[in-house]
């Protein structure tokens, strides 16, 4: 088997995460995910990403949301509003204990990378997760309406309503160490179907981290679906900063010349100079579609490779 790393953000990212991880050993499996959506909240250090996609492995996943705990309650939350305090990001109860945790632990001074690894292995998660870096870099929108906004207020308080100007990047910091050597390690690289502007650019524009990728085949999944997004923001961003309409062929632009191919819902597919484009079933209802999809995917690069 190859050993892949895969660049994620949350649900749709996770949700493929999970059947690579069906299918691969879990040595040959390492994620990368975004952490511009970090942000501090009730004085904790919230995570959303990594969490999301910890938690689908560990088989912990709300089913329904794709993010947060399955069964979880909310009784601090509704304390925590009867007091006044903010209540618009739904924290629940379980899932309070994992950003308790993980706020002690990095204010004792160990690294998100480390606390990341603890996180997993009490959880029983096999595939190695990694944190982008171990620096701090916050996605940032520039409003038409609501002037700058961090991304949990953009996303979440906000319901991803207001027109979008401009997203860019607070903090540089450099890829963790970890994720470098991962990808210099990897057979193959799979950028997973994330948001190419919220979830995949932070990682991506990393200092030195395109670099890094452009050393070893790049496989894509295409988050827009017949024109719209599956979940979340992609298809609006698309056209609010400017890329035309919601489509795969934007995807691939975007990416320009990171990709060796672009795995695309049937339908969808285009013809591009120099760009092996798949055209497959991308729509993940249950588990069995998402080890499908990762099939279909490690599949494309062992064609890619003869």
């Amino acid at each position: 088997m190859p050993r892949v790393v895969a660049l994620s953000g949350g649900v749709g990212g996770a949700k493929l995460v999970s059947g690579l991880a069906d299918l691969l050993d879990a040595q040959d499996l390492t994620v990368v995910v975004n952490t511009g959506d970090d942000f501090v909240h009730w004085g904790l250090h919230i995570a959303p990403d990594l969490d999301t996609v910890m938690y689908t492995l560990a088989g912990l996943a709300n089913p329904v949301h794709g993010w947060g705990i399955d069964g979880d309650t909310f009784t601090a939350l509704a304390m925590v509003e009867r007091y006044g305090g903010e209540a618009w990001f739904r924290l629940g109860d379980r899932d309070l204990g994992t950003h308790v945790v993980r706020t002690q632990a990095l204010a004792a001074g160990r690294t998100l990378t480390e606390v990341t690894a603890s996180l997993c292995r009490a959880l029983g998660v096999a595939p190695r997760l990694l944190p982008m870096s171990d620096g701090a870099r916050r996605t940032m929108f520039d409003t038409a309406t609501h002037g700058t906004l961090s991304f949990q207020e953009y996303f979440v308080k906000h319901r991803f309503e207001p027109a979008v100007r401009r997203v860019y990047f607070d903090g540089d910091p450099p890829p963790s160490a970890e994720a470098l050597d991962a990808i210099a390690a990897a057979d193959l690289v799979v950028i997973c179907p994330s948001n190419p502007y919220v979830s995949v650019d932070p990682i991506v524009t990393l200092p030195g981290m395109r670099e890094a990728l452009a050393r070893r085949p790049v496989i894509a999944v295409s988050p827009i679906v017949g024109g719209r997004a599956i979940k979340g923001s992609a298809a609006k961003l698309m056209v609010e900063l400017g890329a035309g309409d919601p489509s795969a062929a934007g995807v691939a632009r975007h990416y320009g010349g990171l990709l060796a191919a672009l795995v695309v819902e049937r339908g969808d597919a285009f013809e591009a100079p120099g760009l092996r484009v798949h055209a497959t079933d991308t729509v993940m209802l249950t588990q069995g579609d998402r080890r499908s999809l990762a099939a279909d995917v490690l599949a494309l690069a062992g064609a890619l490779a003869s």
